[in-house]
């Protein structure tokens, strides 16, 4: 491969995305074998002055982070620019390195045809229109040496305008037939899927003794390897886990999730900010041995395998790496590809691979991605800024079942839901809120049983006596352990609570099959932790179409937590007595 960025000179110099990608170039998760940058310096970017685009002499000055040369060429010069491309292709080959090429021209009129750039550069539009296009000059040197004459020249101009000619009277005949899918090769077997599809069980079991032969592989020190003492005994405890107490948590149902995948053939690949143990400490993928250093990542150890995981801590980059990731699961459709932001809310660092790849991409270019994305969520009293992953925001991306939104609140289901993703016939981008507090809930645990033998639950019901119940409460994630525990304090047997996992797209069918074992419920609610403005009370309220909800929420405010822990417990628990509230 020879990977070639071409950027403008304004954005090249402006937008943070390009020194984010210029920081990637050396690291192991991202690295290319080096780019060729060729920037078209025209100011193209907008109508503005140069002086007004950037601090530094040069918009190229961004090649200095990472000492790679850059090559100043004359876009009127041809001869040149075809000795610059061919000096960085060499370059870039002989030293894998990154090199730029700034490419020196301007613009003929505006921003577009129609803007007028004589507003705001009156001068330099005066020389550009007195000015000859660089085939006239190449032209003109050529004649002057004698290599060719005026009538060859007339001849292969009048040759390309006809081609031209024939292939716009082409363009205009429909070809919608034709057009051949991008990647067809790579993602041959694999087809459209629509609602219906998304909603159909998959069957995601895999037997006890698999699981537990994978769980005897990553709480076991290899031979002749020396861990930590922590790293130790975070052994000791996936072992009992799994062989003594039968008690499964997040943690060990993810690497779980990963092992069996392996085993099945899919490739693993997982980046973000501290995503080998995990922001929370909880995954530990890679460990270290004590004397040598090397890194060591248990679930590549296991022979059964026939997948790699490959995990890596990424740099302090949201935008640029979740894009990478991005078009890391357009090649790879077969890899499970994972980014994980450090809290839910980093995922604003990169709103614009939401809006415009992620949840658009199918409907805009008609390609499927399978991106995963990981964004801790949950109030446990922390600032205003680790609280919220903005749950609202992506559900107000979803339409047209462009994409999975989930909330697990089991160690199973979540499980299920990363095998449910792989092993479908169908790519759709998967978001996950996942949890903080969770990850050490004592009431978080799954039994290895539910692993193997279950499957992934878009909607989990009470187990309650439905006769006695007369509200029904609706709620998803972490806030259901904060509810149950409530119930359990005020010995309430009239509230059903019931999650719903998958938040998009909602399983209506089942949401009615909960409703009707409960037929005395006279209230019907939605409970979240966050404001009435934030979390998913807004997309219940337009998609949920059994019935309607009353909401129990936090006031409409305009940060998502209170930033102090005494307020954060009052607003908590203002909400936790509306939702048993007995009007």
């Amino acid at each position: 491969i020879l990977p070639i960025l071409v950027h403008g000179d304004a954005a090249i110099a402006g937008q943070g995305v390009v020194y984010e990608v210029t920081q990637m170039a050396k690291l192991n998760g991202y690295k290319t074998g080096g780019t060729i940058h060729i920037v078209v310096n025209n100011q193209i970017g907008f109508t503005t002055n140069y002086l007004d685009a950037r601090s530094s002499t040069y918009c190229t000055d961004v090649a200095k982070v990472t000492l790679s040369p850059v090559l100043h060429v004359n876009a009127d010069d041809v001869e040149a620019v075809c000795h610059a491309m061919e000096m960085a292709v060499e370059f870039r080959m002989k030293f894998k390195r990154d090199i730029f090429i700034d490419l020196l021209g301007y613009r003929k009129y505006g921003h577009n045809e129609g803007d007028e750039p004589r507003f705001t550069q009156p001068n330099l539009y005066k020389a550009i229109s007195k000015h000859a296009n660089p085939k006239e000059i190449y032209a003109q040197k050529l004649v002057e040496e004698g290599i060719i004459d005026h009538e060859y020249i007339q001849s292969i101009t009048d040759d390309f305008k006809r081609m031209l000619e024939v292939e716009f009277d082409k363009s205009k005949k429909d070809q919608s037939s034709k057009v051949k899918e991008f990647m067809k090769s790579t993602w041959k077997g694999f087809t459209r899927q629509k609602l219906d599809a998304m909603l159909k069980p998959i069957d995601t079991t895999y037997s006890v003794e698999k699981l537990k032969e994978i769980s005897r592989i990553v709480s076991t020190v290899p031979e002749g390897v020396k861990f930590l003492r922590k790293a130790v005994r975070i052994l000791k405890g996936r072992h009992q886990m799994v062989f003594e107490k039968n008690t499964l948590d997040w943690g060990m149902a993810e690497t779980l999730a990963y092992g069996s995948l392996m085993e099945e053939g899919y490739d693993i690949r997982i980046s973000g900010q501290d995503v080998e143990r995990g922001t929370f400490s909880h995954r530990h993928a890679i460990l270290r041995d004590e004397l040598s250093e090397e890194r060591i990542n248990l679930l590549n150890t296991n022979k059964h395998s026939k997948g790699e995981m490959r995990i890596y801590n990424s740099l302090l980059s949201e935008y640029g790496v979740l894009g990478f990731d991005y078009g890391y699961a357009m090649a790879n459709p077969n890899t499970l590809t994972i980014w994980e932001a450090q809290f839910g809310d980093f995922s604003n660092g990169a709103q614009i691979i939401f809006d415009q790849y992620i949840s658009a991409a199918e409907d805009k270019w008609k390609i499927q991605n399978g991106i995963v994305v990981l964004l801790p969520h949950g109030y446990e009293g922390q600032g205003s800024e680790h609280s919220s992953a903005r749950i609202e925001r992506y559900l107000q991306l979803c339409a047209k079942h462009n994409m999975t939104v989930a909330n697990c609140t089991t160690p199973a289901n979540f499980y299920h839901l990363l095998r449910r993703h792989m092993k479908r016939d169908f790519r759709k981008p998967l978001i996950v809120f996942t949890p903080k507090s969770l990850l050490r809930h004592p009431k978080a645990l799954s039994s290895i049983e539910e692993l193997a033998e279950g499957n992934f639950q878009e909607i989990i019901d009470d187990t309650i006596n439905p006769a006695h119940v007369k509200k029904l409460v609706f709620c998803t994630g972490k806030f259901y352990y904060d509810l149950i525990l409530e119930r359990e304090k005020l010995d309430r047997k009239d509230v059903a609570l019931v999650r719903i996992e998958q938040l998009f797209p909602l399983h209506n069918e089942k949401i009615q099959q909960v409703l009707d074992r409960y037929p005395k419920v006279k209230n019907y609610v939605w409970a979240q932790e966050e404001p009435k403005n934030m979390g998913a009370w807004s997309h219940m309220l337009q998609r949920f179409e059994n019935i309607q909800l009353k909401v129990a929420s936090r006031k409409y405010y305009a940060v998502p937590a209170a930033g102090s822990s005494a307020r954060f417990n009052k607003r908590h628990q203002a909400v936790i007595d509306k939702v048993f509230e007995t009007n």
